[in-house]
């Protein structure tokens, strides 16, 4: 059927597509995006409620320290020390570990040099005091010097001291470090011995048969032997000594831990007098069992 002239008809562009066709607009889903000082305000006010937060928590009773353990201590006034570093850090939390605080609760007294702090968990700490505490008087270059217990020589200390040990130094001693093995032996066993014992020690040397000899003053020697569990050997000393059944001994042996012996020392010439081979030595022992603890 043919078509009359008045009908219209669709035209179709060079795209294919229909030339009059009505064109829709695609409605919008998503918002319009805000504007960038909007969301730059949102993040600074998270972080700053994050970092509230942590402040909060670091002084909270959730890391707040209840456990405090106090090494490295050997000197004078350990149990002063002692309770003004634990006293200091309880107040304290993990989180906000304040060493000039724990410095200056010590600062009165001269043997503490430095103290580091160690973390374990959310509510213990360990206080590691390094102390300076002279143990020894020894002569370099016709010079009365100090020693402390980490073999260093105090040239220009200023740390009191009452009465001490003298230690001989077989070799010049590097710098400010004495280096010879026997030296280094004999400051261990002083540095080990109760501080108050110091001065009632003459002096303190190297034996090839008895290790470290040490000799009281107006008492016996002591015999150490290898420079291993020294706070056990130091109590065994003490033990013997004050046993009543050691009185009037020349020497007492703590080479053993937990067996102190204390006997009567019998020279070459005192062995001769009593018709002994000349070169024999002979001995007396009294033992006296201690409970033996492993060095801290």
């Amino acid at each position: 059927m043919a078509m009359s002239s008045g009908s219209w008809s669709r035209g179709v562009d060079g795209a294919g597509g229909a030339s009059g066709a009505r064109r829709f607009l695609r409605p919008r889903l998503l918002p319009r995006r805000a504007p960038r000082w909007r969301t730059l305000a949102i993040l600074v006010a998270i972080g700053l409620l994050a970092w509230v937060a942590w402040l909060w928590y670091q002084g909270s009773g959730f890391v707040r320290v209840r456990h405090v353990t106090v090494i490295g201590l050997s000197g004078p006034d350990v149990s002063q020390i002692r309770a003004a570093l634990t006293s200091t850090a309880l107040g304290m939390t993990t989180m906000k570990l304040q060493v000039s605080k724990l410095e200056n609760a010590v600062a009165a007294y001269p043997y503490v040099e430095s103290i580091t702090v160690v973390r374990h968990g959310a509510h213990a700490i360990t206080i590691d005091v390094a102390e300076q505490v002279p143990v020894a008087l020894t002569e370099v270059g016709g010079q009365a010097l100090v020693v402390d217990g980490r073999d260093q020589i105090l040239t220009d200390s200023t740390i009191p001291h009452g009465l001490l040990p003298e230690v001989r130094l077989a070799l010049s001693p590097t710098g400010e470090i004495v280096t010879s093995s026997d030296a280094r032996a004999v400051i261990a066993v002083l540095a080990a011995a109760p501080y108050a014992l110091l001065a009632h020690i003459q002096s303190a040397a190297w034996n090839a048969s008895h290790g470290v000899v040490v000799r009281l003053r107006d008492g016996p020697e002591v015999y150490f032997g290898p420079t291993q569990q020294l706070r056990q050997k130091w109590q065994d000393a003490v033990a013997v000594l004050q046993n009543s059944s050691s009185a009037g001994a020349s020497y007492i042996d703590v080479s053993d831990p937990g067996r102190p012996a204390a006997g009567v020392s019998v020279s070459a010439a005192q062995a001769q007098s009593l018709g002994l081979e000349p070169a024999a030595t002979t001995s007396t022992q009294t033992s006296a069992e201690t409970p033996t603890t492993a060095d801290p």
